[in-house]
């Protein structure tokens, strides 16, 4: 029996808002238990044994989208140019890799953010924090910034449509592999890097030319499954969507495919990993620099007691300068001990820097980086680099420095919309994804 929202609220949660009016709170999770499930059980079910086949290097899992999603951005085209981005980056992979890729957008629900301090000081004047627009609004001015539990409506409202809006592209012919590798084609064409992924490029053109003479035309040439995650963080909204599955009696997250428990959340006794444990979607849990091996096991057991494959995924977030250090460690415990996890790197979180500027940033050298220790661990030990988490966007914004476009700290002063965490742009997004072939061609 999954834990009350009293009962978590009592064993002690990390990161949660302070409303100042309760008895809204109780109205909008009251409202949020009556409404539809955003994802069915047998999708998370579906999901779960593809996470399974990449843990065993049958698959790779990429997942990518915002850091934080805004409701003004909840909008046809950013919904429609994330997408396209991740699906570019799929062909690219699935090529490479000789492996079915499973696609999932960080889309959908990652309305909320955890964050180092409670308050924002500007000028002398301290308010609440930036939570996201599940809790609070990003401008700084005290109206703005109370947190108001109406928001966990409006992102049920978001997801929902944003859901509608991927399901439809996905299935309408926009995600089309013969039109998704053209937009790869544009690509390698006009990017100032291009010339270095030409072969590549050359290579899958061929193979769908050969497929298209001796009439291969299957139905996954037209149509993609496609997943939806974020990072589990607010108790009131989760647990108002958890709902038990007729087929099985099991409780299932049903605002998203696939959920998370952050690097500030992973408290062994905490109330995200009481709450976790009891859900029967594939779940994770980031794992950074102060996480030991002993950590990991520990989450392990309580999280997967019975060891069920594709059911836990570490995500582990060290940067680049202390993977090759840290990594080995945990992964090498957790092996000899028989767990079985799938190991996704999100080389974005531990690579953050505030630039002369004032930005907040990360440079893409180090992003691929971290990727590639991740890489060269698993290549040591014998174990299996499963996938990447990457925060990107399909739009032309200048938020991470360098890269084959050569971006300068200058630039983030005109092209930075990220309310949050900067993000890798499209070609940065491309860019990672042939450098990240190149790597799963090499192990």
């Amino acid at each position: 029996m999954i834990p009350s929202l009293e009962e978590l609220h009592q064993i002690g949660a990390a990161q949660q808002p302070t409303y100042p009016d309760q008895a809204a709170v109780d109205a909008a999770v009251a409202r949020l238990r009556t409404l539809p499930p955003l994802v069915f059980a047998g999708e998370c079910d579906e999901l779960k044994d593809k996470i399974a086949a990449a843990s065993r290097g049958e698959a790779f899992i990429l997942q990518g989208g915002d850091c934080a999603e805004t409701f003004v951005d909840a909008t046809a085209d950013n919904t429609r140019n994330k997408l396209r981005v991740l699906l570019q980056m799929a062909v690219v992979l699935t090529y490479a890799a000789s492996v079915p890729v499973v696609k999932i957008g960080r889309l959908a629900g990652q309305y909320a953010k955890p964050r180092s301090s409670d308050t924002e000081t500007r000028d002398g004047v301290t308010l609440p924090a930036y939570r996201g627009d599940a809790v609070n609004g990003y401008d700084f001015t005290p109206e703005s910034r109370i947190p108001d539990p109406q928001r966990l409506l409006e992102v049920y409202h978001a997801s929902a449509s944003t859901l509608n809006l991927v399901r439809a592209f996905t299935t309408g012919g926009y995600a089309d592999l013969r039109q998704v590798h053209a937009w790869n084609s544009e690509f390698v064409r006009s990017s100032p890097v291009g010339a270095r992924y030409e072969a590549m490029g050359k290579e899958i053109d061929r193979a769908l030319t050969f497929m298209k003479a001796i009439g291969a035309d299957p139905d996954e040439f037209h149509r993609v499954d496609f997943y939806s995650s974020h990072e589990a963080l607010l108790m009131e909204y989760e647990h108002a969507l958890t709902r038990i599955d007729s087929r099985t009696d099991d409780p299932y997250n049903v605002s998203g495919h696939f959920v998370w428990i952050g690097e500030r959340t992973r408290q062994l006794d905490g109330a995200h990993v009481e709450y976790f444990r009891h859900i029967r979607n594939p779940i994770g849990c980031k794992l950074g620099p102060t996480a030991t091996a002993d950590d990991a096991l520990a989450l392990a057991r309580k999280l997967n007691p019975d060891n069920e494959p594709g059911r836990l995924t570490f995500i582990t977030r060290f940067g680049a300068g202390k993977i090759r250090d840290g990594l080995p460690s945990l992964v090498e415990k957790v092996t000899a001990e028989g767990v079985d996890v799938a190991w996704i790197c999100d080389p974005m979180h531990g690579n953050t820097f505030e630039a002369s500027n004032g930005y907040k940033t990360r440079r893409f050298e180090d992003v691929l980086d971290e990727v590639q220790g991740f890489f060269d661990v698993h290549r040591s030990l014998g174990t299996v680099p499963a996938g990447i988490l990457v925060e990107n966007t399909g739009d032309d914004v200048t938020e991470i420095i360098g890269g084959g476009e050569e971006l300068s700290e200058q630039g983030l002063a005109h092209r930075y919309e990220s309310v949050v965490d900067p993000r890798l742009n499209r070609v940065q997004s491309l860019e990672m994804a042939f450098l990240v072939a190149e790597m799963l061609r090499k192990s």
